[in-house]
């Protein structure tokens, strides 16, 4: 099928797959058919074939994608040496990146079941990266005697449940600010791992 006139495809793949993440966001991935992301983007339902293989694919792209850029982000914040002083930064920097991309942090969770085996094992591993950074610090200072916990690896996973519920509740023209939010969740964090 031809490209539409007027579409070029530097401009219509990145609308594809933000049309995707909106529409897969609001409505659920299963809710979303192929014809309804083309319709947001405005061409025929065959050109989406040119740029994706299928829907799930399509899936598998965005949370990957979303997974590489907070890798990425997460390796070029600069963390001090001390414990509660990277921890504080893990928090701050948790919260600043998925405030800014809450439908794909959304997406990350409640469409992960719609990957297939060997997506997931991908996305599950980068998701555990991430993870292992923050155990490390926990870890660290444990060992240090900065925190007392029971399990680091229990407490790492209800620190980022605690930490990315955020993207669920925050509004920007809301009661608190974005400031206020990370001084609220660092103080409850470092309450939580005894510093």
């Amino acid at each position: 099928m031809a490209r539409k006139i007027g579409s070029q495809s530097q401009i219509t793949g990145p609308r594809i797959r933000v049309e995707a993440e909106r529409l897969f966001a609001r409505h659920g991935f299963a809710a979303v058919s192929m014809r309804q992301i083309a319709a947001a983007v405005g061409v025929q339902a065959g050109a989406l074939y040119l740029y994706t293989p299928d829907k799930e694919t399509l899936l598998f792209e965005l949370l990957k994608t979303h997974m590489d850029k907070l890798l990425a982000a997460l390796d070029a914040e600069p963390m001090p040496a001390d414990p509660h002083k990277k921890l504080e930064q893990f928090v701050r920097f948790h919260i600043r990146f998925n405030l800014n991309c809450a439908q794909a942090v959304f997406l990350s969770y409640m469409e992960l079941r719609n990957l297939s085996p060997q997506h997931f094992t991908t996305i599950e591993a980068l998701r555990r990266r991430y993870e292992d950074a923050l155990q490390a610090i926990l870890e660290q200072g444990q060992a240090a005697g900065a925190f007392v916990l029971s399990d680091a690896k229990l407490a790492t996973l209800a620190i980022i449940a605690m930490l990315t519920g955020v993207t669920g509740w925050f509004r920007e023209d809301g009661r608190l600010d974005r400031g206020a939010v990370e001084d609220i969740y660092w103080d409850m964090v470092r309450k939580a791992v005894g510093a």
